[in-house]
């Protein structure tokens, strides 16, 4: 099945028009295109399971000892919620930004621009920083 792979890979590549998949298989041009594709995918399958194993090892870390808190509390009654304060904050600075942002785009939207986009250009003038 790797080869087929790798067949595929090679008929799908582009190439001269004189140049068939059948003759670039023959030729150390497609030895090397075939030992490149068959690394690639090798590497693809090992780094992954690395990475995979290395990201389920933190969430079982973080499953056995929880990252609910410092402290280690699990009762809820020795806990003291902020939710509601950072929240109504983080929303309130929210609408004000999207509503000065919205008044900014709405009622000013060259405000921020370049001047040099409002100069009305001369098709007739090349500019002098211009070389042919």
């Amino acid at each position: 099945p790797l080869l087929k792979i790798a067949n595929d890979m090679v008929v799908d590549l582009p190439t001269p028009s004189n140049i068939s998949a059948w003759w670039n298989f023959g030729s150390l041009l497609g030895l090397c295109l075939v030992a490149q594709i068959l690394t690639g995918l090798f590497l693809a399958m090992h780094y992954t399971s690395d990475i995979s194993t290395a990201f389920s090892s933190v969430l079982i870390f973080l499953h056995e000892t929880g990252s609910n808190n410092p402290i280690g509390l699990n009762s809820n009654t020795d806990k003291i919620s902020f939710h509601s304060y950072f929240s109504y904050k983080h929303l309130v600075g929210f609408a004000v930004l999207l509503t000065a942002l919205t008044a900014l785009a709405l009622f000013s939207p060259n405000l921020l621009g370049d001047p040099d986009n409002f100069t009305p250009a001369n098709p007739l003038v090349t500019p002098a920083h211009i070389k042919p």
